[in-house]
C-alpha cells in the first residue's frame, strides 16, 4: 500500500472501530424515535412557530450528518495492529522536534481523531497540516508546513513507531 493510499484510509485500533460501530448502529436504532417525535411536533399546529419542530428537525439532520460520517469512517478503515512502515504513516507515533529557539519535542498519534478516546496521546489527522507535512517522512528529516494562525512552522522528525508498540 503507497504513503497516499495509507493516507486516504483511516487506521483505528479494534477498540475504537468497534465503539464507532457500536455509536452508528445506535443512531440508527434511533431514527425511528425522531421520527415519531418529528410527527408528534408537526401535529402541534403552525411550523412557522413550532420550536418543538423545529428542534426536532435540527436533531435529525445532526444525527443523519454523524451516520453517513461514522459510515464513511468505517468504510475506509484500516482496522487492527498499527501499520508497519519505514515512513511516517497514519497509525504511527511520532515524536517531532519544533526547528525554533526551543528544545520542544511533541509526541503525538498520527491517526483519526475518532481514536482520541482510546488513548492520552494527542491525536492529529493525517488531514492536518502538520500530518500532510510529515507524512512519507523519516527520522532526521525536517518538514515546513503552515499552520492555521499562518505562520510557517519547521519541524524535524525525531522517530516514530506504530502505535502499541
Amino acid at each position: 500500500m503507497s504513503t497516499t493510499d495509507r493516507a486516504a484510509a483511516t487506521w483505528l485500533s479494534q477498540e475504537a472501530y468497534d465503539r464507532l460501530q457500536a455509536e452508528l448502529n445506535e443512531l440508527i436504532a434511533g431514527r425511528t424515535a425522531i421520527a415519531a417525535e418529528i410527527n408528534a411536533r408537526r401535529e402541534e399546529g403552525d411550523l412557522r412557530e413550532n420550536g418543538g419542530y423545529h428542534a426536532a428537525r435540527e436533531e435529525q439532520g445532526k444525527q443523519e450528518f454523524r451516520i453517513r460520517q461514522l459510515q464513511e469512517l468505517l468504510r475506509t478503515a484500516q482496522v487492527g495492529e498499527a501499520p508497519s512502515a519505514d515512513v511516517v504513516a497514519p497509525g504511527c507515533v511520532v515524536t517531532i522536534h519544533f526547528d525554533d529557539d526551543t528544545d520542544d519535542t511533541e509526541t503525538f498519534l498520527l491517526g483519526s481523531r475518532e481514536i482520541a478516546a482510546t488513548t492520552d496521546l494527542t491525536v492529529y489527522s493525517p488531514a492536518s497540516a502538520l500530518g500532510k507535512s510529515i507524512l512519507g517522512s523519516r527520522p532526521g528529516q525536517t518538514v515546513t508546513y503552515t499552520a492555521p494562525s499562518g505562520a510557517e512552522i519547521k519541524v524535524t522528525v525525531v522517530r516514530f513507531e506504530p502505535y502499541g508498540a
